[in-house]
């Protein structure tokens, strides 16, 4: 076997100090650089769309929550308007699209997807 100390033929030289100042001073410029891209990395990041701390099972429920209550509230109102003016199918079919359509747009702005709706005072 061959000795670890003798490789490439025993030319090898023995560490001194202007290898380890050599050493140190790569070290260092490493150092610099990696901070350096890790601020710049940091700097340039697009920034994300702020989150609930809810866990994943929770925003679910929230979410199918409030597509629910959207159609739920059109069936009702469509009952409700069938009921009171005798038009049997037409108001149910007609509050149960108006439901749905509101439960989508619920949905979106409950996922962030749409901006939410805007409560002023200006009319």
């Amino acid at each position: 076997m061959a000795d670890p100390q003798e490789r490439n033929g025993g030319n090898e030289r023995e560490p001194g100090s202007a290898d380890d100042a050599d050493l140190s001073a790569r070290l260092k410029s490493l150092d610099a650089r990696i901070s350096q891209a890790s601020v710049h990395r940091a700097e340039s990041e697009p920034r994300a769309r702020p989150t609930s701390n809810s866990t994943a099972l929770g925003q679910a429920f929230r979410l199918s929550a409030e597509f629910v209550a959207g159609v739920a509230a059109g069936v009702i109102l469509g009952l409700l308007v069938d009921h009171l003016f005798g038009s049997s199918p037409w108001g149910l079919i007609v509050c149960l699209i108006l439901g749905f359509c509101a439960g989508m747009l619920n949905l979106m702005r409950a996922a962030g997807v749409v901006k939410p709706a805007r409560h002023d005072g200006k009319r």
